[in-house]
Formats: structure tokens, C-alpha cells, sequence
């Protein structure tokens, strides 16, 4: 919501104090009119500049008035710590507060202290009496402003009937004030990702610690409690991220950089006791890095001794180990930008880290760091060259137990995980909440959704049926929202022109056309893609800005790729999505604008339902189904009836 400092607040600033505040903003923010790209740091430096500026010539006014005091006896309890964190975090120039000696743990009960040129208790720092009041006094005017801005805003869309959808994140930053003030409820040592799947076959690591749901749960969740509490006050309905995460999460080791080698959690292991019934006794050989002299030449060629010699020692001959200062990913990473070698591998650096990470990830089982004797198998094993050199009783005996622990043994925990959480979150506030449930599916997660009157998610190329590889938008069910992409995917249009064999395969088996497909998204395929998720069952149907702009040509200019919002597989990736078109000319762009009013309404989705529907270019009007479930029964397909420009359209609806 920063964003929206310099505009509401200068606003209201202005007419507040008249011509004398007009000075403040002058005209920084314009500068900024021209970049592609939301320039995140330089943008935020702008508005805190001027944000500064503003409160130094109300932050009397405002602090003393009502509104604000109400405000700030409300929210008490989390706004002195995120104001102390902030000050803390200024001042020692990181947000990593484990670099923060004496400060880096917060605790409730005892304070903190602070030294800067005198020791100060959190409470006195605080304090009106403190000589950092003003400091402290700005993050509660930032956040005080933030929320009337949300606020008007959540206001003024329900009385134009809009629904504001909040999001839950399934994580929390590790360096930010959650895990400084409730360090107990997250497993520190440990970092979030997710495991192979459509996003990335390599797994991701999304960085931020797992939860410590056994903490959690002494005082019924009361952290969850009090987020989804403070998001009802300005949103009707939620998403939450992940919700696979609140039935079991793909935990990682927080020396981990990839995200392959993990575990979920919580999870059954396999144990040593029933591993060793099974003939399975070569524990280490299993656990660590399988790395031979001949898997050395393969990867490096004739470099391998050199690389060896930097990163390896020889335990036995022609086997080897990593040695102490390079036995995990971050190790390794560091090593190669930092030792005196590096030199000889500059131009090549990036493999050279896929390759010794490649090799570090070489194992078959990885070892319960809290529990010697507990084991979980490494997703997808059999793609180690440590598993193809097994016996073949070993190999039987691993894939089969490797099947049990992904796929069956797990399931009456998870959904016992889930019905102790999820309920928690549900009865906390009168949201709709909605889960977005992609990616590896257990099959407990959509019964459980079932069961507790949770929405799921359904993206077109990413279906959870078995055996399909489109979704077909006319079967999905009601309790469901769907779209042709989301913020975590390529967005339509891109996603149509990155893939000609798929491409072909979708417009053959959805379309229903044994043409050539265009090469790319032009309006009337976009329109057909569309059209189908506006007349699916499902109670909702999103669409991403980026979709509906490829309803007309004329704003594809830009490339597809730009377009996308997020790439879940990167945690570094920044968010730094602009649209091209101005808000300006979309509110006049009466072409565009009725291609979608078309759309809504000849789908039945309009509220109030209208009575026909103008069709542009026609004569006629378009009848409209007055019950959404009339148009259950439509097939997969979109018939083709009429060529344009050799795209097949939709069978014309019928008219009256």
C-alpha cells in the first residue's frame, strides 16, 4: 500500500493546509511516469522523502486527533514492536536482526535493550519521553494512513458491489518483525519451498522458515487469529497460498539454496528398524554424496582434478567426500565466488555450482537431522546415478518404499493436520476463503476442501485431473475459482506462443481444430480461451489485466514474456510488473470495454442479471442463461462453425 502515499496522503494534505504543503510533493513522482518497469527502491526513496516532509508539518495534528488515537489503541499491540523493529533495522542498515548482538531477541516479558549513546528498554524507546519518539511516531503515521487509505478504498468498492480479495501468504520474510517477536513459532534452522512439480522440475525454496505448528497450537493458532482478524476489517474474501502448506510443507535445511533436497513436514520417515527389515543397511553409502572418479570426469572432464583438489577430499581410492568448508549449497556458493582459484572456472561459473550441487544432491536417503535413525527418500531417486549403482533387491525395495512415503502413508496425518489448522483460519473472520491448491496434490487435500466449504483454484494448464494435460473449464465444479493464468504462471498470451507442439496439442483437443494454430494469441484465440472460463461452472472466474488486454491487438505490441508478474522458481525475482496502457485509456476504450461487458453478460455472470445483450456489429440481442447451472452440460470443446482469419470460433449463442 505505499504506493499510495504520495497520492492520497498529499491529497489530503493539500486541502488540509492549502498552497503551503503544495511544495512537498513538486515533482518527483513524475519522473517516474516514463519507466517500463516499477523501480521499486528509487519509487519508495521518492515517497518517504515526501511522506517525511509531510508528517513533520502535521504529525502534531494528526497524532492528537481521535481517529489516530482510536487507531493506535486498536493495534497497539503490534504496532510498538513493528515501529521498534523498523528503528532497529535503520539503524544497524539490515533487516537480518541475528546481526543485531544484544537486540537480535526480542522478548515481551524482559524488553530489549537498545544502545545507541544510551541503553533504553523497548518500552522506553517507545515512550513519548524518548529522544527516537519521532522516529517510532513515523512508522505509526505511515501505517495509521495506510489504513484509512485501504480502508476508503474496501469502502468505496462495496458500494460499487466490488469484492476486495485479500492474500494470505503461506510465509512469512525470516528477517522481518514476525520472527524477531515470535521466534518460537517458526523453525528458524529450516526454509520453505515446494517439491518437483509443474513450476520447476528442480523443486523451489522460497526461503522463509517453516512454522512451528506444535508451538502454534498452545494458544489455538492465536497468530493466525489475529492476521485473518486484522484482513476482514477492509476484504469480503481471501486466498490462501499454498494451502497444500497447512496440510504438510516442503521443508528444507536453511543451508539449502535449491529446492530438491527436502522433506515434508510433518511426515511419517522411514526408519532405520524398517529399513533394515527390508534388507537395506548401508546407511551412509545411502546419506551422503555419492561421488566417484568416474562421475568427476563425466561432469568436469578434464578440470575434475582441479575442481576435486578445491572442493573434494579422497576418502578411499577413486571415492571422494566434500570437504568441511563446502559440504552444503551456501558453502559451495561461497566458495566460488570467494576462493583464489576462481579464475579458472569465471566464465563457466553457474555450471560449475549446478555440477557440485548436482553432486551434493547425489543420494538416495536423506537423514533426519533431529533423528539419526529416521530417513526420508530423496524425490525422485531414481534420477541418482547413487541409486542406478544399487543392487536390484536394494532398487525394489527403495522404489517401492519411496512410492508408500509420497503417496500413501502420509495421508491420514496430513488431512488430521489439516482439520486441526484450516478450521482455525475459517472461524476467524466472515471471509470467503478461497485455496489455492496447485502443484503436487495429495489426495486427501480436495475431500478436506470439500468437507470445510473451501474454494479451490483451477488454471487451464495446470489441471488436477489425472491423465488430462488441459483442465476442461465446463467440468470443473462450482466450489472453484478459475482463470487462464495467474501471477505465479505465464500469462495467456505468453504462455500460447512459448510451446508450438503444445500449442498444437491444445488447439487440436480444446479448440477442436485440426488446423495450424496461429503462432500467436491473436484476439480471437484469446477470445475463445476466454469465453470458456466465463461460462464455466465455477463460482468465480478471475482474470488477470494481461488476459483481457489480449482481446485487442493493438495492445500486444508488447512482448508476451514481459508480462508475467512472478517467477515462483526465483525467491529473488522482484515484482516488477507495469502495465503499458494508462488506466486513462482503458476508461475510454468503449471497443474493449464492451467486448468484456459481452463476455460477462452473455456468460450469465452479469449482477443484476440483464435482460439481453447488445452484440456489437449486430442486429440482434444475445440471450442470456438466467440460471448459472444451465451451463453445466456444455462440452470441453468450443464447436467451430466459422473461420476468421483460420480461427475457429464459438457456435453462435442462441438469439431471440
Amino acid at each position: 500500500m505505499m504506493h499510495d502515499v504520495t497520492s492520497s496522503n498529499c491529497d489530503h494534505a493539500d486541502s488540509a493546509r492549502g498552497a503551503g504543503a503544495q511544495g512537498v510533493v513538486g515533482t518527483g513522482p513524475r519522473r517516474f511516469g516514463s519507466v517500463q518497469v516499477v523501480d521499486y527502491e528509487a519509487t519508495m526513496a521518492t515517497k518517504l522523502s515526501i511522506a517525511k516532509k509531510i508528517f513533520s508539518l502535521e504529525k502534531d495534528s494528526v497524532l492528537t486527533s481521535s481517529s489516530f488515537q482510536n487507531f493506535f489503541s486498536e493495534n497497539e499491540d503490534w504496532l510498538k514492536p513493528y515501529a521498534a523493529f523498523c528503528f532497529l533495522r535503520d539503524f544497524f542498515e539490515t533487516s537480518d536482526h541475528s546481526q543485531w548482538g544484544r537486540f537480535s531477541h526480542y522478548s515481551k516479558d524482559k524488553g530489549i535493550t537498545f544502545t545507541l549513546f544510551l541503553c533504553v528498554q523497548l518500552e522506553k524507546l517507545v515512550s513519548k519521553d524518548s529522544v527516537h519518539y519521532d522516529i517510532i511516531c513515523f512508522q505509526y503515521y505511515i501505517q495509521f494512513h495506510l489504513h484509512l487509505q485501504l480502508s476508503e478504498a474496501a469502502t468505496y468498492a462495496r458500494k460499487k458491489r466490488v469484492v476486495l480479495k485479500g492474500d494470505l501468504p503461506i510465509g512469512v520474510d525470516r528477517n522481518s518483525v514476525d520472527t524477531w517477536v515470535y521466534p518460537n513459532l517458526f523453525r528458524m534452522n529450516t526454509a520453505t519451498g515446494a517439491p518437483p512439480d509443474y513450476f520447476d522440475k528442480n523443486g523451489q525454496n522460497w526461503g522463509f522458515p517453516t512454522y512451528n505448528w506444535e508451538e502454534m497450537s498452545k494458544d489455538n493458532y492465536a497468530w493466525w487469529r489475529a492476521r485473518l482478524t486484522q484482513m476482514a476489517k477492509y476484504f469480503t474474501a481471501y486466498r490462501i497460498d499454498h494451502i497444500l502448506g497447512f496440510f504438510r510443507i516442503w521443508e528444507l535445511p536453511e543451508h539449502a539454496i535449491t529446492g530438491l533436497a527436502g522433506k515434508f513436514r510433518p511426515s511419517i520417515p522411514l526408519s532405520q528398524e524398517e529399513l533394515e527389515r527390508e534388507g537395506i543397511w548401508d546407511f551412509n553409502r545411502l546419506s551422503r554424496p555419492y561421488i566417484r572418479q568416474g562421475i568427476l570426469k563425466d561432469k568436469f572432464g578434464a578440470s575434475w582434478t582441479v575442481i576435486a583438489s578445491i572442493f573434494l577430499n579422497e576418502h578411499e581410492k577413486h571415492i571422494y567426500e566434500f570437504k568441511e568448508d563446502c559440504n552444503t549449497e551456501k558453502k559451495i556458493a561461497y566458495k566460488l565466488k570467494s576462493c583464489t582459484e576462481r579464475s579458472l572456472w569465471l566464465e563457466n561459473e553457474d555450471k560449475v555450482q549446478r555440477d557440485l550441487f548436482d553432486l551434493l544432491k547425489n543420494i538416495v536417503l536423506i537423514r533426519d537431522p533431529e533423528d539419526a535413525k529416521s530417513f526420508y527418500p530423496r524425490f525422485n531417486l531414481e534420477d541418482t546415478s547413487s541409486f542406478e549403482d544399487l543392487d536390484d533387491h536394494s532398487k525394489n525395495v527403495l522404489k517401492r518404499l519411496y512410492h508408500d512415503y509420497y503417496f500413501q502413508r502420509q495421508e491420514t496425518l496430513w488431512r488430521q493436520n489439516a482439520l486441526k489448522t484450516l478450521p482455525v483460519l475459517l472461524n476467524s473472520s466472515d471471509m470467503l476463503a478461497c485455496g489455492e491448491d496447485l502443484g503436487l496434490i495429495p489426495s486427501c487435500v480436495h475431500p478436506v476442501m470439500q468437507e470445510l466449504g473451501l474454494i479451490g483454484l483451477r488454471i487451464q494448464r495446470m489441471p488436477s485431473e489425472p491423465g488430462l494435460e488441459f483442465g476442461i473449464p465446463s467440468q470443473y465444479s462450482y466450489m472453484t475459482v478459475c482463470a487462464p493464468s495467474c501471477h505465479d504462471c505465464s500469462t495467456m498470451r505468453a504462455w500460447w506462443e512459448e510451446d508450438e507442439e503444445r500449442r498444437c496439442r491444445f488447439y487440436k483437443g480444446v479448440v477442436g481444430s485440426n488446423e495450424m494454430p496461429p503462432s500467436q494469441c491473436v484476439p480471437e484465440v484469446a477470445k475463445s480461451i476466454l469465453q470458456q472460463h466465463f461460462e464455466a461452472p465455477s463460482m468465480w472466474a478471475i482474470f488477470p489485466l494481461q488476459d483481457l488486454l489480449a482481446l485487442k491487438e493493438e495492445y500486444t505490441t508488447r512482448p508476451a514474456v514481459e508480462e508475467i508478474i512472478n517467477d515462483p522458481t526465483n525467491p529473488k525475482h522482484y515484482w516488477r510488473f507495469r502495465a503499458h496502457v494508462t488506466l486513462e485509456s482503458l476508461l475510454g476504450d468503449k471497443e474493449l470495454k464492451l467486448a468484456i461487458k459481452d463476455l460477462v453478460c452473455s456468460s450469465g455472470r452479469s449482477h443484476p442479471p440483464v435482460e439481453g445483450v447488445e452484440v456489437q456489429g449486430s442486429d440482434h440481442t444475445t440471450a442470456v442463461v438466467p440460471e448459472k447451472q444451465q451451463v453445466c452440460s456444455g462440452q470441453g470443446r468450443i464447436s467451430v462453425t466459422t473461420q476468421l482469419n483460420g480461427v475457429p470460433q464459438k457456435e453462435a449463442p442462441a438469439v431471440s
